[in-house]
């Protein structure tokens, strides 16, 4: 990959490439926190927005639920889904979550995570109403995202976190607190039944391994200490995360369609 193709790359594409698999800002930990939060079932219709890699949908799908829908817009994320998520149903649409054209309350389960953290809040707002639209009533919504604290942190601090996130990264990261996730939710006619939350420690080496597992992470070590400009890339990022450490953290919330 050329210097200026990775320079221009978002971030979890490259750490993605390099071989990473999770991906949430939370952790393996976190997920598995919001997956158990949701109590899944084998009587459980599923949606699943931005499942990237398919990482938590393997999770998922170890429950057998009744079906599995994923909502994918990168198409080459979508194409390597399909390869490994087929069968009675389960599909990969390609679509926007905010439009997904799916019928109404057709789900029990809708999930997504570090996707709705990329969106301003209006954008935010209009992907959490087509989850309670899709949701039959008493159905649960899950989000996993990155989280700013403490609560009463100020406008200023909380505008430099996202220009320096969103200039480390490639993306237009807008990271809420606790707070204010919360609210978003129950703005659009959810109540809230699990809130967890977990410091933000993605590229710290004792995360990684935990997330990984000890030889996935020396192949990752490996592919980035070989790569010059992928190695540049993601020790900005690390920079970024740990200069704000105290500031952000992940989220993940469990609420119910009333």
């Amino acid at each position: 990959m050329s210097n200026r193709f990775i320079d221009t790359r978002q971030g979890h594409w490259l750490l993605s490439k390099m071989g990473k698999r999770v991906l949430r800002p939370g952790g393996k930990e976190l997920t598995m926190k919001l997956l158990a939060g949701m109590d899944f079932s084998e009587r459980d219709d599923v949606i699943e927005f931005a499942p990237g890699i398919g990482f938590t949908a393997e999770y998922v799908l170890k429950k057998n639920p009744n079906s599995y829908t994923g909502v994918e817009l990168n198409e080459e994320a979508a194409a390597g889904l399909q390869k490994k998520i087929n069968g009675p149903n389960r599909q990969i649409i390609i679509a926007e979550a905010s439009q997904t054209h799916l019928p109404d309350e057709c789900a029990d389960k809708v999930y997504g995570e570090a996707m709705l953290t990329m969106h301003v809040d209006k954008r935010k707002s209009d992907i959490i109403r087509e989850a309670h639209r899709l949701l039959r009533k008493g159905g649960y919504y899950g989000i996993h995202e990155l989280g700013l604290a403490p609560e009463d942190i100020s406008e200023e601090k909380k505008a430099i976190i996202q220009r320096d996130l969103s200039q480390c990264i490639k993306v237009n990261a807008r990271p809420l607190t606790t707070a204010e996730w919360k609210a978003l939710l129950e703005n659009e006619g959810f109540e809230i039944v699990h809130v967890y939350t977990n410091p933000m420690l993605l590229l710290q080496t004792r995360r990684v391994i935990d997330d990984e597992g000890f030889l996935r992470s020396l192949k990752i070590g490996f592919n980035i200490l070989r790569d010059i400009s992928a190695r540049k890339r993601i020790y900005e990022m690390r920079c970024v995360f740990n200069k704000y450490q105290k500031e952000m953290n992940a989220v993940a919330i469990v609420a119910r369609k009333k």
